[in-house]
């Protein structure tokens, strides 16, 4: 939000003093944002800007902001402020040895807690939505066996994730009987997003599920990989927030010491199409002179040029073109999803294309309870469409329209009425700036293909073929990959040309939000990107700025 005023009024003249919040964290906005305030000081000097943290490296940020070049300390233009917390003490205990299994060891150090240890509640810290529900399960059938024994004190597991429906987030903040201890099994989001009081014992795993982009093969990925001393201070900071805790680490002391102090930076690990958009609409021409806190690798800047001009978003000179350039970086999404946007009226089937970039900023659209996952692949099965993911997602809001946005209807569909009442919010913001544009308001009237073609203007950068193997492989550099198990093309007859959205790395890289496509449709809409051999398969061209 700061960075998008920022484009309506460059030097902030409305605001005297700023402050970024959590900024150990850095996210690539904060990022985006310290860099361009380090530019509106110049100009602005009396503009305040207050950097603030729990577990923070103040001395990289006092020397990024200092503007005294005299090397005469007294003449610093920004000084470090110490401000003591008010936490009570946590002790931290280290395994003697390494922990084989984390989600084995977890189940094992929360009874072990409820058995030996006085009251107070219990945080556990995993790294995904699936080892979260494998542990609530295991915690839960072990709680079962202790109240048939007689144990006194009962204990209440919860699930603790972003993608979990509101209603069941809600239950983690509830208080307790004294006669039930309370355990919630949490992702990072319980780190620095949210505070469950009454916590007293913490568990870390010390694993974190981040995002990751390989410049080289163009691919985002979810990729768990080991927190850092920041990120482990801040967890054990949470069983210190109402009287002394203890903070059980599931690794030994000597594999503490070898993390790294602080979390990579989102810059330096992200797709930099949407950096680079929102800079040069920012009339910072020359991105590779912007004062980056943490200069992201050379490649990632390369490959996001290179994105953005098959786009159409810069021309061959890396300038933004207008309109189109310009009118991608007034949206909130990334490039790809704005582009699809500005040429859906040329396709004819605005209405529906909103709708679609709409639902697929939503998260967990399907409400799967892990109690009653046959119920509700029934009822999301009623949606489904051959054509995959998107067409799908219309199909659910066009549904949850008819039904008067029904929040009874949603439940018995199994679906999260929260997340599609943001996508109506989502959707009207995404059409006023449509209006805005003067992009034709039409339907494509029930043709799928005039749909799927327009989702190719903008995603075909993202496409990859059937391969013999039964897999599919990238165009780009031939990569190998799979439909996620969430799409509703997933043990349907796979079709042999697919675009999708992103791609996530568990065990294997997984698309997620998969459409079938027609190989011809990437050629006609992308022959700057995509030729045509003579014996008919496809390649993709390198697209060159300069």
């Amino acid at each position: 939000m700061l960075v998008r005023e920022m484009m309506a009024d460059p030097l902030l003249k409305k605001y005297s003093v700023l402050m970024l919040d959590e900024a150990h964290e850095r996210t690539l906005y904060t990022d985006i944002a310290i860099g361009l305030l380090k530019k509106i000081q110049r100009k602005r000097r009396d503009l305040r800007v207050i950097v603030a943290s729990a577990t923070l490296d103040a001395k990289k940020f006092q020397d990024f902001f200092n503007l005294n070049e005299s090397g005469d300390p007294s003449k610093d233009t920004c000084g470090i402020l110490t401000v003591e917390g008010r936490t009570f003490p946590v002790d931290v205990f280290y395994t003697v040895s390494p922990v084989p299994d984390y989600v084995k060891a977890t189940v094992e150090t929360v009874l072990k807690i409820h058995e030996t240890e006085d009251d107070g509640d219990v945080l556990a810290f995993l790294t995904g939505q699936e080892e979260v529900e494998k542990v609530v399960s295991m915690l839960q059938e072990q709680a079962r066996t202790l109240s048939r024994y007689g144990m006194k004190k009962h204990l209440r597991v919860l699930p603790m994730y972003a993608g979990l429906p509101y209603v069941d987030q809600m239950k983690v903040f509830e208080r307790m009987p004294p006669s039930v201890r309370k355990v919630v099994v949490a992702t990072n989001i319980a780190e620095t997003s949210i505070t469950i009081n009454g916590v007293v014992f913490v568990i870390d795993c010390a694993f974190v599920k981040l995002r990751a982009y390989n410049p080289h093969t163009a691919i985002e990925s979810l990729v768990v990989t080991p927190i850092s001393k920041a990120s482990a201070a801040q967890r054990a900071g949470r069983g210190g927030r109402n009287r002394p805790g203890k903070c059980f680490r599931l690794y030994t002391e000597e594999d503490y010491e070898k993390l790294p102090p602080s979390t990579v930076p989102e810059m330096q690990r992200s797709n930099l199409a949407p950096v680079i958009l929102q800079l040069k609409a920012l009339g910072i021409d020359n991105v590779l002179r912007f004062s980056f806190l943490s200069p992201p690798p050379a490649q990632s800047m390369v490959q996001a040029l290179e994105l953005l001009y098959a786009l159409g978003g810069l021309d061959q000179y890396g300038r933004l073109t207008d309109p189109m350039g310009v009118r991608m970086a007034e949206f909130p999404l990334s490039p790809m999803f704005a582009r699809m946007l500005l040429e859906s009226g040329n396709f004819g089937c605005s209405k529906e294309i909103v709708t679609i970039a709409a639902m697929m900023q939503i998260q967990n659209v399907f409400v799967v309870h892990p109690n009653q996952k046959k119920a509700a692949a029934r009822e999301h099965r009623k949606f489904a469409v051959a054509e995959g993911d998107h067409l799908t997602m219309l199909n659910v809001y066009e549904a949850f329209i008819k039904h008067q946005k029904n929040s009874q209807w949603c439940q018995d569909h199994f679906l999260n009425y929260k997340g599609l009442m943001r996508a109506l919010t989502v959707r009207e913001q995404l059409r006023r700036l449509m209006n805005k544009f003067k992009v034709p308001r039409t339907s494509s009237e029930g043709d799928p293909d005039v749909i799927l073609r327009c989702i190719v203007s903008g995603f075909f950068a993202n496409a990859a073929r059937l391969h013999h193997s039964g897999s599919y492989r990238t165009l780009r550099d031939d990569r190998e990959l799979h439909i996620h198990p969430n799409s509703v093309l997933y043990g349907e007859k796979p079709p042999k040309w697919v675009v999708f959205n992103e791609v996530v790395q568990t065990s294997k890289y997984y698309m997620r939000d998969v459409t079938a496509v027609e190989s011809a449709w990437l050629v006609e809409l992308a022959p700057h990107f995509y030729k045509q051999a003579k014996h008919g398969s496809l390649g993709s061209k390198r697209a060159k700025v300069f």
